[in-house]
């Protein structure tokens, strides 16, 4: 197969990751090298590792997506609204996009299972989360008008969201009809941010 240009950047980085997901889906993450994809999407080995540092990045790569929502709801909110209520309304909205960092989207069942039957996708996934809490902690300390716990609330909110997802996850990929899957996401989302409200947040 000729060479793609390796200087296309974010389109190099795309096929890389289109390449990546459809052979993992098709033949599970543990069977496919990334010698593999490289060759499949016309790469070089270290084209591929220049983008994702890390094989289980090639399919877990929504991390700067994820970074991105916690900062811009920190950053991001109205004066007369807190963090908590901009990170509950950034969460919702990404229920009704369907937007896959809801664990919603359209197509997402073989993601699940292919990340399900994998211990490195599985390990992968919760140093994501790690991450997450730590970059959420450090933008609530710097932010003036959030005077709880943060390292607390960065924590409760990370394990309480990746819990959501997981069982949501769970009951799509065992066949549960979408509608009442997507309902009780958002019924256990707002318990998640009740929670937050009453038991983390100063009174």
């Amino acid at each position: 197969m000729p060479r793609t240009s390796e200087r296309g950047g974010p389109q190099t980085r795309a096929r890389i990751s289109e390449v990546a997901t459809r052979l993992f889906l098709e033949r599970g993450f543990d069977a496919v090298s990334v010698a593999e994809v490289a060759r499949e999407a016309g790469v070089s080995s270290v084209t591929v590792f220049n983008h994702f540092p890390r094989k289980e990045d090639l399919l877990l790569d929504r991390t700067d997506d994820a970074v991105e929502f916690l900062r811009s709801a920190v950053r991001d909110h109205a004066q007369d609204v807190d963090v908590l209520a901009s990170l509950r309304d950034a969460s919702l909205r990404l229920v009704d996009e369907r937007h896959a960092l809801s664990g919603l989207k359209e197509g997402s069942i073989p993601f699940f299972r292919t990340v399900g039957s994998s211990p490195a996708l599985i390990a992968r996934a919760r140093e994501i989360a790690s991450d997450l809490q730590r970059i959420l902690t450090e933008e609530l300390d710097r932010d003036p008008t959030f005077d709880g716990d943060g390292m607390l609330f960065a924590a409760l909110f990370i394990a309480g969201y990746s819990a959501v997802m997981v069982q949501t996850a769970g009951r799509l990929v065992a066949g549960e009809p979408s509608d009442a899957v997507i309902d009780d996401h958002r019924a256990r989302l707002e318990l998640l941010f009740d929670a937050l409200r009453n038991g983390v947040l100063p009174r």
